[in-house]
């Protein structure tokens, strides 16, 4: 139910958002992230969450790659890249805990999830408008993707879960920096679609994050 409620409000700040006149990092290493401790029995809510987050990593990158097709920005080319290797660091998480993949076809635009499909065409839509809207659903997508990370966060008491969804965090904050920094650089002041504007301005003024595995 609550994921259904972020999906109505994705489509409510889609709708009245009006026509306007740094590639992605923390993709590579996230699947080298997924730790390798004991496992721990999942609960309901953990599995539902680790499945959605499967096809909403699978939803940016297929946004993605369809606006580079539409407009050529190399910014969705790469950033494509990286949620590819997000989503699949949540496959190997649920082949890890012998969960059933969502994802049985891994086709552009097809998921077993009919709200995340439903979402990809309202996305499609927008981004079809104009380059610039591409790049603002791209800003959208993450400050949504960095919403049900954080609650997904709360809803873990596993260790692995939790180091592949700070992960995934990382870079969808890494992502928004990219997205922000191309609308800028065409003289728009970004303004926060899903976060508060203050979250988003913490996020866009602090240094591009590496990944642990980088880092060490």
């Amino acid at each position: 139910m609550k994921k259904y409620l972020t999906l109505l409000a994705i489509a409510f700040v889609i709708l009245i958002h009006p026509v306007s006149s740094l590639a992605g990092q923390g993709g590579r290493q996230v699947i080298q992230e997924v730790s390798d401790v004991s496992l721990d029995e999942l609960s309901a809510l953990e599995i539902e969450n680790l499945t959605y987050m499967r096809e909403e990593e699978k939803l940016a990158r297929d946004v993605y790659l369809t606006m580079f097709e539409t407009w050529g920005l190399s910014i969705f080319e790469n950033i494509a890249s990286s949620e590819q290797s997000h989503t699949d660091a949540v496959a190997k998480m649920l082949d890890k805990y012998k969960l059933p993949d969502p994802v049985v076809d891994d086709r552009i635009g097809i998921f077993m999830n009919q709200e995340l499909a439903d979402l990809y065409e309202t996305l499609l839509a927008r981004g079809y408008q104009s380059s610039l809207e591409a790049l603002f659903v791209g800003g959208l997508i993450e400050e949504v993707d960095m919403v049900d990370l954080k609650r997904a966060i709360e809803e873990t008491d596993n260790e692995d879960i939790r180091e592949l969804y700070e992960s995934l965090l990382r870079g969808s904050r890494n992502h928004l920096r990219a997205f922000v920094g191309q609308i800028e650089n065409l003289g728009i002041v970004y303004e926060a679609q899903f976060l508060s504007q203050e979250e988003v301005d913490a996020i866009v003024d602090s240094p591009i994050e590496r990944s642990s595995a980088s880092r060490s």
